[in-house]
Order: C-alpha cells, then structure tokens, then sequence
C-alpha cells in the first residue's frame, strides 16, 4: 500500500488540531468556572442560542459570520479562531518535528495543555488542579511508554520542578510575609518537568522568569503597572516550554543550563 504524500498528511494534522482547538476554547471558558466541558453544547454568550454546526466549523465558520453571532449579530473574539490556528500549528509543527512516533503524542498533548493553561492563567490567575495533576501523570506515565523523556529524567525534572518553586514559595513568605509565587505555578512546573526532563525544566523556568522580567518591566515603563503588578506566571512558563520544543536545539544554548 503507497504511503501517503507528506503534504496530505500534514494537512490532515492541521485540520484535526484547529477541530481540537475548537475544543481548547471550551475548556478554557468552561473548566475556571467549574462547568462540564461536555455538555450542554456551545451557545452564544449574548444571547444563549445554540451554536450549529455549521457555524462552529473551525477558523471558517468566523470568517464566513464575519466575527458576529447569526442569531443576535454579538461581536465574537477573535481569540477563538487565533487558537484553532494556534493548535492547528502546534499539530503540524509536531509532525514534522517528531513524526508519527509516541514522542509526537506527548509533546502534542503537552503543546495543547500548555496552550490551555496559559490561556485561563491570563484570564483568571488560576492554574486548575484538574489539568495540571493530569498533566504530572500524563508525563511520568508517556516516560515509561517510550515517549519523550527518560523515565529517570521525567522523575527526576517532575521532583525539581515542584521542589525548588516551593523552596521559592517558602523562602519569600519567610522573608516578606507573602508568597511570591502560586501553588498552581508549583504543580504546572512539576508537570513540565515531568514531560522534558530535568534540563528543560530548568530552561523554562530561566526563559519564564525572563519573559515575565521582560513583560512586567513593560508595563511598568507604559505606565500600566507597577513592581507590585501580579503577573500569570503560568503563562509565561507555557510560553517558554513551548519555545523550549519547538525552536531550533541551538537556542536551548541560552542560558547555558543543559
């Protein structure tokens, strides 16, 4: 039987992740407030109505509406296409990085979680336990079935990962009397460890901490925040692992932690 031309197939994964990212913005919305990610089905937020299916078509059912309602004409974010896009290229990027092997599952489902979390840690400053003690199996298990870490790697960078930001969360309390980083943070970066390894880890959370620097130094300098400004760390560490999988292996050089 001839395989399948390469083009095909990668259209094929990029229509199958804008479908999943469909699905992404639900559990986004849905998961903060404690709502079933499966039922009822998608309604508009303006007027409740039911979203067919043929206007909930990923990406094209947007564009063709022209970003409103058909029922009520209410204005839809543009966030909603962006992440069917966004978990479309995370589909496709994986392929033709990692193929069709159990490493391309894992770092695909990880791409999408990291996607998720660091959409609802923007919206609500919450890391839901829900995902993330998954997300900590989900690595340590894929070690064990030939995914993308070793399984000594994935024990030990899931042990760093929750250890030190604890260390963190301790030492900062002790010294000014609050905590300095959230617990969600802790079991997010348990998780990242447990899917990379314990070098990956330790570039995440370098290249979280830098972004998040970067970010709040621009708020800052904009006038919109202060030195006191909360920031999503989550999101920042999402950001980075995604760095972290998806650009050239000669970035990983900086910082020099591998």
């Amino acid at each position: 039987m001839p395989e399948l031309p390469q083009e095909l197939i990668t259209i094929w994964f990029f229509v199958f992740g804008a479908i999943v990212g469909s699905f992404l913005n639900v559990v986004v919305y849905r998961v903060p407030l404690r709502r079933s990610i499966v039922s009822p089905g998608s309604a508009c937020p303006g007027c409740g109505v039911s979203i067919r299916w043929y206007d909930n078509i990923p990406i094209l059912s947007w564009l063709a509406l022209r970003a409103r309602c058909r029922a009520c004409k209410t204005s839809i974010a543009i966030r909603y296409p962006l992440v069917e896009l966004g978990a479309g290229l995370l589909a496709v990027g994986t392929f033709l990085s990692w193929g069709l092997t159990v490493a391309a599952f894992e770092v695909l489902v990880f791409s999408w979680v990291c996607l998720v979390l660091a959409l609802i840690d923007y919206d609500h400053q919450i890391l839901p336990d829900v995902i993330t003690y998954p997300l900590i199996l989900f690595g340590l298990g894929m070690s064990f079935a030939g995914g993308l870490t070793w399984w000594l790697d994935s024990v030990v960078g899931a042990a760093f990962g929750a250890f030190l930001p604890i260390s963190v969360i301790v030492i900062y309390k002790l010294i000014r009397g609050e905590e300095g980083m959230g617990w969600g943070d802790v079991k997010f970066l348990a998780g990242i460890g447990a899917v990379i390894g314990l070098g990956g880890c330790v570039w995440v959370l370098i290249v979280g901490a830098v972004l998040g620097a970067l970010v709040g130094l621009g708020l800052v300098v904009l006038g919109r925040g202060t030195a006191k400004t909360a920031l999503p760390f989550g999101t920042f560490l999402a950001l980075a692992a995604l760095l972290y999988l998806f650009l050239p292996p000669a970035w990983r050089l900086w910082p020099p932690v591998m």
